[in-house]
Order: C-alpha cells, then sequence, then structure tokens
C-alpha cells in the first residue's frame, strides 16, 4: 500500500509539473487561436489537434490540469477549515449550540447538492469576468461542501474532548482556545488530512459536472469540465476529445491511492 500512495504521489506531482511547465512554452498558449487549422486533428503542429476556434488542445489541458487540480485543492483546504470551524465548535461546545449544528448538518445532507450548485451558478449575471467566474465556482464548491467532513470532524472532537490530558489542561486553567489549538487540533490532524484527501477528488468531479453545462469558469480559462464540452459536439470527437476524461480518471485514481496511507502517516 505505502509503495503504490509513492507511486500515485509521484505520479500526480509529475502531471501537476508538467502543467506548470506549460507556461514556459510559448507555443503551449491556451488562449491563442490558429485559423487556418480550426477542429483539426492531430498532427506535427498541434499534437492533440484544435477545437472549432483553432486553439491547441494540447495546451488547453495542460493548462485545465493545473486550474482544477490548484483550485480544487484550494477548494478543499477551506472547506476542511470550515468543516472544523463548525464541527470543532458542535463537537467542543456540546448543548444547545452541538444540537443546531448537528441540525444543520442533516439539513445540508439531506439536499441534492448537485442541483443546488447548478441552481446557485445559474442564478450569476451572465456578464461575470472570466476569472470572477472561476473564482465563484469553486466558491461554491468550498461553501456547500462542509457538511460531510463537519459530521465526522465533530465525532473525533467529542472522542478527545473528553480524554484525560484535555481535562487535565482545563483542571489547570487553560483557556479554551489553547486547548483547542495545543491538545485539540494536533491530534485531529489525521482527521484534517484524510478528509482533506477525500474532498479533493470530489471536488474535481462536481466542477467536471458544472463544466460540462457550461457552467464552471468562463472563457477562455479552460477547466477539466469546459473541455468536456467538445464531446458535445460530433465533429470535434475523436480520440484527443477524450484526454480530459483520462486526465480526470488518472488524478482521480492518484488521489484514492494517496489518501489511505497519507491519513495512517500523519
Amino acid at each position: 500500500m505505502k509503495r503504490r500512495a509513492l507511486i500515485a504521489g509521484i505520479l500526480l506531482a509529475l502531471i501537476l509539473a508538467a502543467s506548470v511547465c506549460a507556461d514556459f512554452i510559448p507555443a503551449l498558449s491556451y488562449a491563442r487561436q490558429d485559423r487556418d487549422f480550426t477542429s483539426a486533428g492531430p498532427g506535427w503542429r498541434h499534437p492533440f489537434g484544435t477545437d472549432d476556434l483553432g486553439r491547441d488542445r494540447l495546451a488547453r489541458l495542460l493548462h485545465a490540469t493545473r486550474i482544477s487540480l490548484l483550485m480544487a485543492g484550494a477548494a478543499a483546504a477551506a472547506t476542511v477549515l470550515l468543516a472544523f470551524l463548525v464541527g470543532g465548535a458542535a463537537g467542543y461546545l456540546g448543548g444547545w449550540c452541538d444540537a443546531a449544528i448537528v441540525r444543520a448538518i442533516d439539513l445540508m445532507l439531506s439536499m441534492p447538492w448537485l442541483f443546488l450548485l447548478l441552481a446557485v451558478r445559474a442564478l450569476l449575471p451572465l456578464n461575470i469576468s472570466p476569472i470572477g467566474s472561476l473564482l465563484v465556482t469553486y466558491g461554491m464548491l468550498a461553501a456547500l461542501g462542509w457538511a460531510p467532513p463537519a459530521r465526522v470532524i465533530r465525532a473525533g472532537v467529542r472522542s478527545v474532548r473528553d480524554s484525560e490530558f484535555v481535562l487535565r489542561a482545563h483542571a489547570e486553567g487553560a483557556a479554551p482556545q489553547r486547548v483547542v489549538m495545543r491538545h485539540i487540533l494536533p491530534n485531529l490532524k489525521p482527521v484534517l488530512v484524510a478528509q482533506f484527501w477525500t474532498a479533493v477528488p470530489v471536488f474535481i468531479l462536481e466542477e467536471a459536472n458544472l463544466g460540462f453545462l457550461g457552467l464552471s469558469a468562463g472563457e477562455p480559462y479552460p477547466t477539466w469540465g469546459n473541455l468536456l464540452r467538445d464531446l458535445e459536439s460530433p465533429l470535434l470527437l475523436g480520440p484527443a476529445a477524450f484526454a480530459p476524461i483520462a486526465a480526470i480518471a488518472l488524478s482521480i485514481l492518484c488521489f484514492k491511492m494517496i489518501a489511505p496511507w497519507r491519513s495512517s502517516q500523519v
């Protein structure tokens, strides 16, 4: 298991490194249009062909990989932080605060999350800037995805709250924030790391769903979800059109292989 996780981590790092290095190759511009080669197949000039606007598919795939991986990671980190604040408050304070937060978690878990994302994203103005649409998309993922990790974190805080070393810290007059930061948080690191590695592939798939429906980042920014829209056009179908699917599947497999090992080693 450890060897598989190490291989997956190296592969994921290579994928991210290749996407970052695309910025240093002028030919790999995700926005430049080659009007002489619109909807072209793979060739020496464009290894993965071009889309209907003449943009290089390989360049757009590399930039989409960087955007999707980094933004999904940032959204997952924000979600885990929000889940820690909410779930930690419920588990540590208990009483009416715990009851209210548990009801809020149950309400969030009972809602059709994907349909809620679609509804909120569709209500945004059409003239929103490309960078704004990108930030809003992943901001929504972070804001609406806190309930599952919050429930796990709440249970972890409740188990640590009644432990002997926490009770001793309270008896010695330690402030609540010190108890949380010095005693509870270090013991929750495996839980937090596991929730992060679990959230990243979920957000990758959710963005892919939104992008396929045209509700992710605006042009010209490419994401894996946006690239999947080429599958809607029969003229653009070809082996290169399925490259984003392969990239999504490979990245999610790597995250799934890394998560158990990472969470058990922290």
